[in-house]
């Protein structure tokens, strides 16, 4: 944890998981403008989430960097009990971070099975269990995970992102009900076809169903439409809206 920010009274604090880049990155900005403290999490892209915070703090927003490893749930509970300790608070949980790797289903090896759903599944139910106690004090706390397109059409060559992207929207329902007696609401927000910069670490440079799919809009969408619906979900517009998938894929998909 980097820096000690100082809280306007009764300023909503978030955290994003995954927030070095692209959608990550234009939730934390998104939601700044809408008056929240940041926290930005990354596991190693350090030098990239030290610059979505210097944006943040350049637009006034008290904003802090976290490197924690959500896979791991003490270092989850370790990132969680930092941001308690210097914000007294948390109201939006932002699971965001994912891997998108491309295989075929014969080369997907254990451990590149076990690698994304670690972080797609297991990593937002460890920090959604970490900051239940924050989140609870809010009083109006909000979750919203990042989906995914193929989660709901399925795509070749992804069987291990397709069942992890789709495990969250299980992870939303269930939450839902267990969170509702708390008053927070957990939602997803399901991209389909973005446009972004991508990491060939994380994720197929030009993944395969982006050759088969057509938003009816005629375009890909942007990060910063992504962030505008996450940043409704999390604020007071949605207090109403609880378990849902809400699809931005400019009619690429049709499905609830």
């Amino acid at each position: 944890m980097t820096q000690l920010p100082t809280l306007q009274p009764d300023q909503r604090v978030a955290l994003v998981t995954g927030a070095g880049r692209n959608i990550g990155r234009a939730i934390a900005l998104a939601l700044a403008r809408d008056g929240m403290a940041v926290v930005i999490n990354v596991r190693t892209s350090v030098d990239e989430g030290q610059a979505v915070v210097h944006e943040l703090q350049a637009m006034g927003v008290p904003a802090l960097l976290c490197v924690a490893d959500i896979t791991d749930p003490a270092d989850a509970r370790r990132m969680l009990a930092e941001i308690g300790a210097h914000f007294r608070r948390l109201d939006v949980l932002v699971n965001n971070a994912a891997v998108r790797r491309e295989a075929p289903l014969a080369e997907i090896t254990a451990d590149d099975w076990r690698a994304t759903l670690s972080v797609v599944l297991d990593g937002a139910f460890f920090c959604s269990q970490a900051a239940q106690p924050l989140l609870e004090r809010s009083g109006r706390g909000a979750i919203v995970n990042i989906g995914g397109l193929t989660a709901h059409t399925g795509a070749s060559q992804r069987v291990h992102v397709v069942t992890a992207k789709a495990g969250l929207v299980g992870l939303t329902r269930a939450l839902a009900h267990d969170l509702a007696p708390s008053n927070i609401t957990v939602n997803c927000v399901s991209p389909g076809m973005i446009s972004t910069q991508r990491n060939s670490t994380s994720s197929a440079a030009t993944p395969q169903h982006h050759a088969t799919h057509r938003p009816l809009l005629g375009r890909r969408g942007t990060a910063e439409e992504v962030a505008d619906s996450v940043a409704w979900l999390a604020g007071p517009q949605a207090r109403f809206v609880t378990g849902q998938v809400l699809h931005v894929n400019g009619g690429t998909y049709l499905g609830s």
